[in-house]
């Protein structure tokens, strides 16, 4: 009875067809590949023996946080015309402090100081949400 009701479970998923991203633009894509080596980095920034992988964790978002600044939020086409360059270049200018961010929590890491790695990767958290309210669409409107 069980296996039967697992099949029917995944037969009717399957049927639902492909999962379609909400935001499958180039900025999308890099800000995906950030929040998942974001949310493994948080899960053991306090354990100082996965500090290397902390670190590749960390490389993987500044590269991705590097890209996308070569792109504009999807959110910059519903500004006023009066309005967009500002908005571009605030997201721009969020974008350079959460790298600055990136380069604190390095530094941290590499001096095996995690619980100040555990407060910046906090602050990081709290970046990236202001970020995503200010500057992503929200989703739920699509």
């Amino acid at each position: 009875m069980k296996i039967r009701s697992l099949l029917i479970a995944l037969s009717l998923a399957l049927a639902a067809g492909p999962v379609v991203r909400a935001d499958d633009t180039p900025l999308g894509e890099r800000m995906e590949k950030m929040g998942g080596a974001f949310r493994a980095l948080r899960r053991q920034i306090a354990d100082a023996s996965k500090n290397a992988d902390s670190l590749a964790k960390l490389a993987t978002i500044r590269k991705n946080a590097e890209e996308s600044m070569k792109f504009d939020p999807a959110l910059a086409k519903d500004q006023p015309a009066d309005k967009r360059q500002k908005f571009i270049a605030d997201y721009q200018g969020e974008m350079k402090k959460f790298m600055e961010l990136c380069t604190k929590l390095e530094a941290a890491l590499k001096a095996n100081k995690n619980a100040e790695a555990e407060k910046l990767c906090a602050a990081m958290g709290d970046a990236q949400k202001a970020g995503h309210k200010q500057f992503k669409k929200d989703d739920k409107k699509k």
